[in-house]
């Protein structure tokens, strides 16, 4: 369990590292993107900034357990958070958008997945 636990959490560190460093960076096509969901350019910074702390906080958790479970609840509850941006906006209802803002919740389960183990790796 223990070996999974890494893994999910290296997986899950290099996918928020790349999504947040792109966020606080301001991308554009990231930033239209946070736009047409009602983010703010500034709000889309703060959220690439606790993406990548929490990525950093996966990868230092591996040596630090419970820095490791910290990180990725805080993941679940951004994407928690994502998914109420995409369900004001429609996206689930509208099918050129599902596919794309299913990503949230696939990262979410996955967080879940990560957190749940990171907590049993701890006893």
């Amino acid at each position: 369990m223990h070996t999974a636990a890494n893994v999910l959490s290296v997986i899950l560190a290099i996918s928020f590292l790349g999504s947040g460093s792109m966020k606080v960076l301001g991308q554009v096509k990231i930033m239209e993107g946070l736009n047409k969901l009602g983010v703010s350019r500034n709000f889309g910074r703060v959220i690439g900034a606790l993406e990548s702390t929490a990525a950093c906080g996966l990868l230092i958790g591996l040596i630090v357990g419970w820095l490791g479970a910290a990180a990725a609840v805080g993941l679940v509850l951004l994407m928690a958070g994502a998914i109420v941006f995409h369900v004001r906006a429609g996206d689930y209802a509208d099918p050129r958008l599902r596919g794309p803002a299913m990503m949230p919740v696939f990262l979410l389960l996955f967080s879940v997945v990560t957190a749940i183990l990171r907590i049993l790796a701890i006893r």
